[in-house]
This record gives C-alpha cells, structure tokens and sequence, in this order.
C-alpha cells in the first residue's frame, strides 16, 4: 500500500513554484499537487472581501478533490486571509515575510522589505516589523509589477533590465555611512526573477527567500522521507483554462511538474 503523502502547493499563480522547489527537496517522495489560481492573478488587484469569497470556497472544493495530507499556502496574502478562517484537520504552512532572520542577520541594520502593494500595505506585515525589527530600520517597498514580470519571464517572455531596476531602486537606501545589506522577498514570485536584481543592484545585498524556512516546516509537520522512498511526477493545476504554451510547459517540467490540467480549479 502506498503510503506517500499528498501535499498540495497553493499560489495565485507561478510565484509558489519557488516553494513548490524547495518542498520537493524536502520530501521528494510525496504526491504533489500544484494549484494556481491564475484566474484570479494578481491577488493584490482584488479587494480583501473578494479575496476572502474566492479563495475561502476554492479551498473546500480542493480538499473534496484532492484530500492532501498537507497544503503550504506560497501566498503572503491567501496565507493571511485563509489561515484564520481555515477549519479543517489538515496542517496548513503559509508564507510570510522574513522579517525577522533578516534583521536578526543584518550587520548595518537596513533592511527592506520587497513585497505586492497590498502585502507591503497590510496590517500583519507592520506588525512583524513592530516585533520583529530587532533595532533594524525597515523600508517597505511595494512593487506594482515585478510578480507579473517573473510570470512573463517564465512564460518565456524577454524582460527588459530597465524595468525590474525601477521595481527594486527603493530598496537600496543609505544612512550615516551605512547602506542597506538584506532585502527580504515578500513575494514568492521574485525569486524566479532574482538573477537580474542580483546582477542590477547598486550594491550587494542578502535576498531572503522563505522558501527553505518553509521547507523545514513541512519537515517539522510530517517528518522526513523514508529510506528507499521515491519520487513520482508532480500535477499542476491551473485556474483560469488559458491554454498552456510550450515554454511554460517547459518550466514547469524543469520543477517536476509533468502534468497539468485546466479549469480543475475554476
């Protein structure tokens, strides 16, 4: 009998595959299921109320499908607005912004936070920062476009070098001689876009990605693989119908995803 767990990987879009990564390395021995709400994307665009109605129902039919073992929400906002009001058995891992190992980490004590608008705007995330600042100055940096830019550039899309540096400019601040040297990714897009900020910033920096912390969670929640386990393909399941071109195919391959299907989620 197999005994493999199911973990379902939840995004708005292709952002959560930074997560989806890292949890495969973890347990490279569970049944994946990856969900993107693309039909939806941005989650930033849409009001709190709608968000709650759209993501809240989606949630139940996921689980009347699927019945995962585990979900990691790779959202900062389906995290904050579906955690609370989840009521099922099943262990929930969301995503949050890394507030507090990148202050604790930081040498000159200028940390930025990049996020979506609305994360940036959020209570909770003001909140970390109040608790979790550790004397650091936190600039808070929302960004308009870069979750649709690493969207397009794993479709296969050219991205211009002009238009990420306007998206991240703000992070790079100075005082007294010292100079901001951790920017925390609070958005689980941006890592699929990080060799251009690295390669663009004026200066080096650390980019904390949550995704290993996120990892060692569903560590934590189901324990590790057993000897001898192995991997089988992972699923992805996509929201809005669109027809999925060649060069996302590819990219999802490149993660593991080898079969994907369409208005599933819808």
């Amino acid at each position: 009998m197999d005994t493999r767990p199911t973990i379902l990987v939840f995004d708005s879009g292709l952002g959560g595959l930074t997560v989806f990564r890292e949890v495969v390395k973890a347990r490279p021995d569970a049944a994946y299921i990856y969900v993107a709400d693309d039909a939806f994307f941005p989650y930033g665009s849409h009001s709190e109320q709608d968000l709650v109605g759209r993501i809240v129902p989606l949630f139940g039919d996921l689980f009347a499908t699927y019945a995962p073992d585990l979900v990691v929400i790779a959202c900062n906002t389906a995290s904050t607005l579906v955690l609370p009001r989840a009521r099922f058995a099943t262990p929930f891992v969301g995503t949050v912004p890394a507030i507090k190992p990148a202050c604790g980490a930081s040498k000159t004590k200028l940390v930025s936070v990049l996020g979506t608008q609305a994360t940036v705007q959020r209570e909770y995330t003001r909140a970390l920062i109040r608790d979790f600042a550790q004397g650091c100055a936190v600039t808070l940096v929302g960004s308009a476009r870069l979750a649709a830019l690493a969207e397009a550039a794993l479709r296969g899309e050219a991205i211009g070098d002009d238009a990420v540096l306007r998206e991240i400019a703000p992070c790079f601040t100075a005082h007294d001689g010292r100079r901001t040297d951790a920017v925390v990714l609070a958005c689980t897009h941006y890592p699929l876009l990080l060799e251009p900020p690295m390669r663009l910033a004026p200066w080096p920096v650390s980019w904390i990605d949550p995704a290993p912390a996120i990892a060692r969670r569903v560590i934590n929640l189901i324990g590790p693989p057993p000897a001898g386990a192995t991997p089988v393909p992972a699923r992805a399941i996509f929201a809005s119908g669109e027809v999925i071109s060649a060069a996302l195919a590819a990219a999802l391959a490149r993660f593991g995803i080898e079969r994907a299907a369409l208005r599933a989620a819808g």
